[in-house]
């Protein structure tokens, strides 16, 4: 059965008259007649029921009633989504992240997106770090992500949502603690916690970097896999960590967080994407994170 057919046989069930049907179908009757006759002969039965005054459905039209007309409903809504998809009122967007201060930009960029455009559906990563998230927008396999980069990749852009600032990370009852500012050469004996070399983060390599510019290179005792894990051993008393800001703001009253005499530091994280995108839906979330996650200087 074609579609044609289907819709044909609706419009004669409905008006009961193969005038009107016509006229609804914007067709001319001999036509309409001829789609029905050929439906009927695939079939192998009568739909109607015909006489000179009157049309009514057979026991077989009544039948075939109900499951046509769910066929021209899915017809339909197969169509709507498809004009959904290539509008961006729907689709998915994959979207990466890693750090705590990570999780609260995108968590507004996505609230923002489903109150706005509840069509697109979000798939999100939160232990994508700087390296991967980039690598992984080059593959294909991520659309957006929050990395940070000191030079900006070939085929990637990408807007600076936020300005994070080094600080040193200890416990609340160390001698540290309290302080306006500490020099990392005070670290020296310190020891650290940080996350591991791979997957490659810019954290840790900022970390290992201004030790080593400070003269010393930093005695790592414990790996962890991400930053909730830094601050429970760095609360528990095992260590200080090395970190930005925005990840220690979200760090508890066990933990005392000093910001570095490191004015030159400052890292920006991006909001980052391919810049040949074609995904009509990632751009109607570009444009929305415009007002959501604002550019920083």
């Amino acid at each position: 059965m074609e579609l044609q057919q289907i819709r044909a046989f609706v419009a004669v069930a409905e008006e009961l008259h193969f005038g009107r049907a016509a006229e609804r179908l914007g067709m001319a009757q001999p036509p309409l007649s001829r789609t029905i006759r050929a439906l009927e002969a695939e079939l192998g039965t009568s739909l109607f029921q015909r006489t000179t005054r009157s049309v009514s459905l057979s026991p077989a039209g009544n039948a075939l009633l109900e499951p046509a007309k769910h066929m021209l409903a899915t017809q339909q809504a197969a169509v709507e989504a498809v004009h959904r998809s290539s509008s961006g009122q729907a689709g998915h967007v994959r979207f990466g992240y890693a750090h705590p201060s990570s999780r609260d930009l995108a968590a507004a960029l996505v609230t923002a997106s489903h109150e706005r455009n509840p069509g697109i559906v979000f798939q999100l990563e939160s232990t994508v770090y700087a390296d991967e998230g980039l690598e992984r927008i080059m593959d294909g396999s991520l659309d957006l992500a929050l990395v940070r980069w000191h030079q900006r990749p070939p085929l990637i852009d990408g807007r600076p949502v936020a300005i994070e600032r080094p600080c040193v990370a200890m416990p609340s009852s160390h001698r540290l603690s309290g302080r306006t500012s500490v020099n990392v050469e005070e670290l020296v004996d310190e020891s650290f916690i940080l996350l591991p070399a791979r997957p490659n983060s810019n954290l840790r390599e900022t970390a290992v970097r201004l030790c080593l510019d400070a003269g010393f290179n930093p005695r790592v005792i414990q790996e962890a896999p991400d930053s909730q894990s830094i601050s429970a051993l760095v609360a528990a008393g095992m260590g200080v960590t090395i970190t930005f800001d925005s990840v220690a703001a979200g760090y508890d009253s066990r933990i005392s967080a000093v910001p570095l005499n490191a004015p030159n530091e400052t890292t920006r994280l991006y909001l980052a994407h391919r810049l040949d995108h074609q995904d009509a839906a990632l751009e109607i979330v570009l444009d929305l994170a415009e007002a959501v996650l604002p550019t920083v200087g």
